[in-house]
């Protein structure tokens, strides 16, 4: 990779992680009044942590589409793409995601399948809480995940450079 596609994918990547940060506070916002008998917040926080994992997904083809440029329109893309982020691909890529972003991530994958299949289905309450949960922690690890990944290919395009 060279200088200047790094920095364009350094910008692409750091657009994305303000929606997904944007995301990520309507869900603490919406979280905070969150009670089971409430069907409409439910919803809506439901509707978030959807949201929150497709922008995040958009993250991940982001980098797919820099290096791997090859997305299958599988029935298991969704799986292959997470797990393929995971992986250190040598000479072309570092991996992007910790094995902790992958976990969060792959239940919140659940969850939005559901969301996004589940019509008319009514969303519980305990089930919206235990995704929270883990939409809630994904921040953090993403950031992390995403910052180590930057300063790798950054690394790699120093000591190639040499």
């Amino acid at each position: 990779m060279d200088k200047n596609t790094l920095v364009l994918l350094t910008v692409d990547l750091q657009a994305q992680l303000v929606l997904i940060k944007t995301i990520d506070q309507r869900l603490i916002e919406r979280s905070k009044n969150l009670q089971a008998d409430d069907q409409i917040l439910l919803e809506s926080i439901a509707y978030q942590i959807h949201n929150l994992y497709n922008a995040t997904e958009d993250l991940l083809k982001i980098v797919a589409k820099y290096f791997e440029n090859n997305i299958s329109d599988s029935s298991q893309w969704h799986s292959l793409l997470l797990k393929r982020m995971t992986m250190n691909v040598p000479e072309i890529r570092p991996a992007l995601l910790s094995s902790e972003t992958h976990s969060i991530l792959n239940g919140l994958k659940g969850f939005r399948h559901f969301f996004r299949h589940g019509y008319g289905a009514i969303i519980e309450y305990d089930q919206l809480q235990a995704n929270l949960d883990k939409a809630l922690k994904l921040m953090p690890y993403l950031e992390a995940d995403l910052n180590r990944f930057i300063e790798k290919l950054s690394n790699d395009l120093d000591i190639n450079s040499q």
